[in-house]
């Protein structure tokens, strides 16, 4: 039989862990992760990682698998997961990718384009710029040179930004015609994508259920256990980084938690705007059957 890789994509709380569960136990296959944060074993409730009870029922490659402490980026992941499927692929038929990290997927499915030599003097002076003067600058900057990118990335995340603009600077172009992924990737097995994109007012109640939850479990306790790594780009993360905040003063609990259900639900904005541009199968219907899925993909493989 040929090879076959099903990716489920799709933002935050659209339900892409119950259903790559599902379709792993009807093929008797194991699941791939590629969600970033998932990857970090100190983060066991913020990224919203599958339960001690999924991770008994399917064999999860990639979750909770380094440090916060570990530098870790997609070329190394993309390498990574080549060599876990290379080995899966000899026992099984089908195997299953799921996460929300588009980058990170594409680096495994389509390789990375070379970007240009970045002057050290340039990111020097962007994190000093960032020292001085907050994230703002750095997004108002990028906004101006690159638009395109501006409304994909996390601009909360002043790494991203950062990375960003020091390729502008050092270029004279814009960050995004560097990602057009010219890189072409050939792969021994034939690979098949959901997107689920469920309403969006609905996925909105689910994100904020989510984050009711997560603080219900002990989120708080787990970002205050983490205080001595805030320094790491890795706590620089929705749910992390506005409970620092708050063990330091900076705002109210109630604050907090109302900035991760709005950061959540911008992130999940920037998430769909990502993966629409992918070549998937798009499902809106977030309780769709398993029968329906294995049906759409009885018309795609054969």
């Amino acid at each position: 039989m040929k090879k076959i890789l099903i990716c489920i994509t799709g933002p935050t709380a659209s339900g892409k862990t119950a259903l790559a569960i599902k379709l792993a136990l009807h093929y008797q296959t194991e699941i791939i992760s590629f969600d970033s944060r998932q990857f970090y074993k100190e983060l066991k409730i913020g990224t919203s990682p599958p339960s001690a009870e999924e991770l008994q029922l399917v064999p999860h490659h990639f979750i909770f698998c380094r440090s916060v402490t570990e530098p870790y980026n997609a070329a190394t992941y993309a390498a990574e997961a080549q060599k876990k499927i290379n080995e899966l692929f000899d026992v099984h038929n089908v195997v299953i990718m799921v996460g929300g990290s588009g980058l990170y997927l594409n680096a495994f499915l389509h390789g990375l384009d070379e970007m240009p030599e970045v002057l050290p003097d340039i990111r020097k002076d962007l994190q000093e710029l960032f020292q001085r003067k907050g994230i703002g600058v750095l997004q108002q900057e990028l906004e101006q040179k690159d638009p395109e990118y501006f409304h994909e990335v996390d601009i909360n995340n002043p790494a991203r930004l950062i990375r960003a603009l020091e390729v502008i600077r050092s270029s004279g172009r814009k960050y995004s015609e560097f990602r057009k992924n010219k890189v072409h990737k050939t792969l021994p097995f034939q690979v098949v994508q959901f997107f689920l994109n469920p309403p969006r007012e609905l996925l909105y109640a689910r994100i904020d259920q989510r984050v009711d939850t997560m603080m219900q479990q002990g989120l708080l306790e787990e970002v205050r256990s983490l205080l001595p790594f805030k320094n790491y780009k890795t706590l620089d993360t929705v749910g992390y980084k506005e409970l620092m905040e708050y063990l330091e003063g900076s705002c109210t609990l109630e604050q907090a938690v109302n900035k991760i259900k709005q950061h959540t639900r911008n992130y999940a904005k920037r998430q769909i705007t990502w993966f629409k541009k992918n070549d998937s199968i798009h499902i809106t219907d977030i309780e769709i059957k398993l029968n329906k899925i294995l049906c759409l993909l009885q018309t795609c493989i054969y």
